[in-house]
């Protein structure tokens, strides 16, 4: 899952056509048991449907920013499975053709990054920078990346003016009165207000097993009549979600840092253990701070880094840095630390250099760009379609009192997300969309193994999603990386994984046991 904005705090997760009929259409019922006939005979149709139409790849369009050879096309998919024949809406897919043989080649690997709200449509460009971990699997696959509804080019929603939106300063998320919390309940009703006004016919179906037929569909465009699918972050939960609704279309699925798809956990539960997690590698980043002090002199004990940073905190809140910098937009900026070990040093040097006198580095890092429309606008999208599905994929509790009650008590022992989190939650007390149930996540008839990845001390997906998976999802194997905690294990170099996930997607293969790893290499300052 991703956190990249704070509501009200910090505005800061392959050539040719296709031959008509070259898929089989889906089996009858795939999804019947768990969303009733109507989606289930919806993504027949649509799946049929795309199966004859195919993808007409091209050239993607100049303004995407996305260059050959990698090419770029549509896939129709009804916005409402319960009428496939009603409004449709195109969704954005990308590829890069196979780079091996005839012989070698598998078919198409689809890729979806996390969020909800993230693009996928970056991932072929792993193939042409030719990214040392990925290409003995490139020569199997044509990397496929998408743009789920609601997000980018597929039908993007919106809930505010994306430059009011990254608008700063935003208000201290770490509320000192009820006036404040009062203060904050109101913009997250009027998010929540904006989001029906702006995109209010999108809302009830931005869920993901919506997004999980939609993955159907696109695979039925490919040509595929199983799917290859790797997943991260958030992408765990629409791969368990496409496992439980599809489980004879799979062929390989990798989940990489894994959701706990528990009906219980999905979400406000989800929100609430990712704070604790936060906590804990937050805690762990002021230690290697510590320990690397001769080279930026914040801190030489944990203890010392935590009060430089309340100390930076409190200044912020006081005098917001260069006008713009305050502590929403602090932990906007801070929070990579936690969650990519590659933010370690970079984040430390700002930090250090800011203290030696340069505040311009910290405004550059932490404070938004109004000339940047383009990236304002993303970023909005990117949000609301977060808040979206996960509102409209479960009930959450319209009590106050007990928003109030669970935050005010985890505060005190993980300050570092917890606020920041429950404002970003918040607009989904007052939802007006109408709120799903949660699947039920279980291995179906026909699910082939599924390989699963996680490290010990991830802070956005915590470890214990990816036991809850390992469980649910018979013959799965688990791949742990111990003592590691940086979200997305598979794209760092680690040869005890990088071989197990080569050797999993290029012959179906996985250990006879679950694995233990080894940490990647701890960063350098």
């Amino acid at each position: 899952m991703r956190r990249t904005a704070v509501l009200g705090s910090a505005g800061t997760l392959i050539a040719g056509t296709l031959i008509a009929g070259a898929i089989a259409a889906p089996a009858a019922g795939a999804d019947s048991r768990h969303h009733g006939d109507q989606e289930a005979r919806g993504v027949q149709i649509a799946a049929a449907r795309a199966a004859k139409t195919g993808v007409d790849w091209t050239d993607c369009p100049a303004d995407w920013a996305i260059a050959a050879p990698i090419q770029c096309g549509w896939v129709s998919v009804p916005l409402d499975y319960g009428k496939p024949n009603g409004k449709q809406i195109e969704l954005a897919v990308d590829r890069h053709v196979s780079t091996g043989t005839k012989d070698e080649r598998q078919g198409a690997l689809v890729y979806n990054p996390g969020g909800p709200g993230g693009s996928g449509m970056a991932f072929p460009k792993r193939v042409v920078t030719k990214n040392p971990l990925w290409t003995k699997t490139a020569k199997a696959y044509d990397f496929v990346g998408f743009d789920p509804r609601g997000v980018g080019h597929s039908a993007p929603i919106s809930c505010i003016d994306p430059q009011e939106f990254v608008k700063a300063p935003k208000a201290d998320p770490v509320p000192d009165s009820e006036a404040d919390k009062r203060a904050q309940r109101k913009l997250a009703a009027e998010y929540a207000d904006g989001c029906a006004e702006r995109s209010g016919e999108m809302l009830p179906h931005m869920t993901t097993p919506n997004t999980a037929r939609d993955l159907d569909v696109i695979r039925a465009a490919l040509g595929e009549k199983k799917l290859n699918f790797l997943g991260v972050s958030y992408g765990t939960y629409l791969g368990a979600v496409y496992g439980t609704l599809f489980p004879a279309h799979v062929r390989r699925m990798v989940v990489d840092s894994v959701v706990n798809p528990a009906k219980d956990n999905i979400w406000y539960e989800a929100n609430l253990n990712q704070d604790i997690a936060f906590q804990t590698r937050w805690d762990d980043w002021k230690a290697w701070v510590a320990e690397n002090d001769a080279a930026y002199h914040i801190g030489d004990t944990p203890e010392k880094v935590e009060q430089a940073w309340l100390t930076l905190r409190a200044a912020a809140k006081k005098s917001p840095i260069g006008g713009v910098v305050g502590p929403a937009e602090l932990i906007g900026f801070f929070q990579g630390a936690p969650y990519y070990d590659s933010a370690w040093a970079p984040t430390a040097r700002v930090w250090s250099d800011y203290l030696a006198g340069d505040t311009q580095a910290l405004i550059d890092a932490a404070a938004p760009d109004l000339s940047d429309t383009t990236g304002n606008i993303s970023s909005e999208n990117s949000n609301a379609v977060y808040t979206a599905v996960e509102c409209a994929d479960a009930e959450w509790p319209t009590s106050w009192r007990k928003w109030d009650r669970d935050n005010t008590r985890l505060h005190e022992d993980h300050p570092f997300m917890t606020w920041a989190n429950a404002w970003m939650n918040l607009p989904c007390a007052t939802w007006s969309s109408k709120q799903q149930t949660p699947l039920d996540v279980r291995t179906g008839k026909g699910l082939p193994p599924v390989l699963i990845v996680q490290s010990t001390r991830d802070a956005a997906t915590p470890y214990e999603g990816a036991v809850e998976l390992h469980k649910r999802f018979k013959g799965s194997r688990l791949i742990t990386e111990e003592g590691a905690g940086s979200h997305g294990v598979t794209g760092l170099v680690n040869p005890c994984v990088n071989e197990r996930v080569d050797t999993y997607l290029l012959t179906g293969r996985t250990d006879r046991r679950d694995v233990t790893c080894t940490p990647h290499a701890t960063p350098k300052p």
